[in-house]
């Protein structure tokens, strides 16, 4: 089938392609060795989440638990006693390097400060994407970091208010996107949130129809397990053609 022009055009083109905590369906998610691999198969960012140990140290791991039974969180552990397959930030940007794009769930507010002060020391701080659902929290960290994006992830049913007035509120406080669920966005949605020049990221982007789809609504950002999926479908979109319709 012959090249037709995509539905609805995107801010980022191509869209943003994050592995999510690295290429986690071919290595041990958040690690080392999963960025590297996330980064050789062509991901132009990666996905992680971050916490404070109790010694300062901002290290990249799920669910913050440094054991689950008894159960010992890592705010409560130091950086040495973390398990080895755990990387800090300082790892992960003097091994993995600072020019991707790096998308960042901050599970521990506490980490937030010393994030943004790892990442300008690296002077990664213009490619850094913090991701909060707390829009209150995030019109506060953009007071303290006007140099880094800041992403609201959310659901729609959070929007008490309705996505329209979460846009504007969102420009207004100079939020660089929105992150939903790749089931919750359509056309209208990314149409109406661009028109606030508010980026839309769709996480959960695991097959190619997937991926396919939200390109064509217009997405900016796509976050997936599936690196290579991911190269295949949205990698080589230039803005010129519908992925989903070329054949």
């Amino acid at each position: 089938m012959a090249d037709v022009p995509t539905r609805i055009p995107a801010i980022e083109t191509p869209p943003i392609m994050f592995a999510h905590r690295g290429a986690r369906a071919d290595a041990r998610e958040n690690t080392i060795d999963a960025f590297l691999l996330a980064r050789r198969l062509g991901a132009t960012g990666l996905e992680t989440d971050v916490w404070l140990t109790s010694d300062g140290e901002v290290v990249l791991d799920h669910d913050g638990l440094h054991r689950r039974v008894p159960r010992v969180e890592i705010a409560e552990v130091e950086r040495s006693r973390l398990k080895p397959h755990i990387p800090s930030l300082v790892e992960f940007y003097e091994e993995v390097g600072t020019d991707l794009a790096l998308s960042v769930d901050v599970k521990d507010t506490a980490a937030f400060e010393p994030l943004l002060s790892v990442a300008r020391g690296h002077n990664a701080a213009a490619d850094l994407w913090v991701c909060h659902p707390d829009f209150d929290l995030l019109v506060k960290w953009r007071q303290i970091a006007p140099d880094i994006h800041l992403v609201n992830s959310t659901r729609l049913a959070d929007l008490v208010d309705g996505p329209e007035r979460r846009a504007a509120d969102l420009a207004r406080e100079r939020i660089d996107a929105i992150n939903l669920r790749r089931d919750e966005w359509t056309g209208g949605l990314t149409t109406l949130f661009h028109r606030f020049e508010v980026r839309a990221f769709g996480w959960d982007a695991q097959h190619e129809h997937q991926l396919a789809e939200l390109v064509d609504m217009g997405i900016d950002a796509v976050y997936g397990d599936h690196v290579e999926r991911m190269v295949a479908t949205v990698g080589t979109f230039d803005g010129s053609s519908s992925p989903s319709d070329v054949g």
